[in-house]
């Protein structure tokens, strides 16, 4: 499998992905490259989480106490990293969380990203809020593209959203639940950052010391919140610093709401935010198609447990399939993850590091092939096979 990654293509191509995978061999060290490239504001709101971000570090805290048991004298492996997923066959288990205003990462964040997991076989979803409404990637998405939706509160407007989801050619929808109320990003705010963004004097030196940045956001100017062009006008101005124009439109669902696009919604329905058993079993009676296991990365609540903590409820209390996200950097904390009855893995931020590290198609193309590259090897130490063989992880003394 690894070697499907260096075809027969031009020497200085193949010495390209060498040095790629020579400086940029693990997440974090695309990580670190970002933070260098982009101005301190774009990386607070990209890198931050609400409140103290305990939450956000319990995420990573609660993968790193979890082990398995290597194997030995197997032989050699040729593991199947391919899953099925709400009638999709995909090549890995992994795919590409939704992450507002992407495009102000890096420009064009969400067609690259679009385009790259298309090319990869993997999902893309799309936020309601990000810097690119449905018909700007309708060329690039291919079949399997996702779109989340932040849940308007007019029932016209959000008919209107889902008409044109599906006319862009998304596949699935995604209903984010866990955002009853604003949260404060407190980070976020104190690297003066506001909604929409505005270049203030403050920003702007910040913004000159990072020149790839500020270059490429002159030639394509500051992003903004496209999909919603069509539904806000001027009165939006005048939200707080961490708010942005879609609270105007959001509401905070209840299970009316879920029911209601369960029945305006023709495709594969998500549910993501999803932390209790007893609302996923109430869920997969209502007929969703599956269920997200999510703490919004720490940028909501900061008193959620770590996200995996709360996976082996979820899995005992539905036969639904199960999305997980929260802390994962590799391929050992995806298997820890299905380990636990996961059936398919998202990243958000990570896919932005990547992008804002490497620019253009590069970033997110060198993250799909290390996230395989690792997945495998881990694989390998474990003699699995296939991705329906994972054993339950046990957790490690740490002391």
């Amino acid at each position: 499998m690894p070697s499907t990654y260096l075809p027969s293509c031009p020497l200085p191509a193949r010495l390209r992905a060498m040095d790629l995978d020579t400086r940029y061999p693990h997440l974090t060290d695309l990580a670190r490259k970002a933070r260098s490239r982009l101005p301190k504001f774009v990386w607070e709101y990209l890198d931050s989480g609400t409140g103290d971000e305990r939450t956000k570090a319990r995420n990573r805290t609660a993968l790193d106490t979890l082990g398995f048991l290597p194997s030995i004298l197997h032989g050699e492996t040729e593991p199947d990293l391919s899953v099925s997923l709400l009638g999709m066959r995909y090549q890995r288990p992994f795919g590409i969380a939704p992450v507002g205003m992407s495009g102000l990462i890096w420009p064009n964040a969400e067609r690259h990203l679009a385009r790259v997991a298309n090319q990869e076989g993997m999902p893309y979803t799309l936020s309601t809020v990000a810097a690119a409404a449905p018909e700007d990637v309708a060329e690039v998405i291919g079949d399997q593209a996702w779109f989340q939706l932040y849940p308007p509160r007019d029932p016209d407007i959000r008919q209107d959203m889902l008409n044109r989801a599906k006319a862009a050619g998304f596949k699935a929808l995604v209903l984010t639940v866990d955002l009853p109320a604003p949260s404060r990003r407190e980070r976020q705010t104190r690297s003066g950052l506001t909604q929409p963004p505005r270049i203030t004097p403050r920003l702007l030196a910040q913004t000159a010391m990072r020149p790839a940045w500020a270059l490429a956001m002159a030639r394509n100017g500051m992003p903004h919140m496209r999909t919603l062009d069509k539904y806000i006008d001027a009165q939006s101005r005048g939200l707080p610093s961490t708010a942005h124009v879609g609270y105007l439109l959001r509401a905070a669902p209840d299970w009316e709401y879920v029911a209601w696009l369960r029945d305006h919604w023709d495709g594969p329905f998500i549910i993501k935010g999803v932390l209790k058993a007893a609302d996923a079993a109430r869920l997969e009676k209502m007929g969703i198609d599956a269920v997200w296991v999510s703490t919004h990365a720490g940028r909501q609540f900061d008193g959620a447990p770590g996200a995996i903590n709360l996976l082996p409820a979820v899995r005992a209390a539905t036969s639904l399939p199960i999305i997980f996200d929260g802390g994962i950097e590799g391929g050992l904390d995806i298997l820890r993850a299905m380990g636990l009855g996961a059936n398919f893995v998202m990243l958000g931020r990570a896919w932005h590091f990547a992008i804002a590290a490497l620019g253009g198609d590069t970033g997110p193309e060198h993250l799909a092939k290390i996230l395989t590259a690792d997945l495998i090897s881990q694989m390998g130490h474990l003699n699995l096979q296939n991705l329906g063989a994972v054993p339950k992880p046990f957790t490690l003394n740490t002391e």
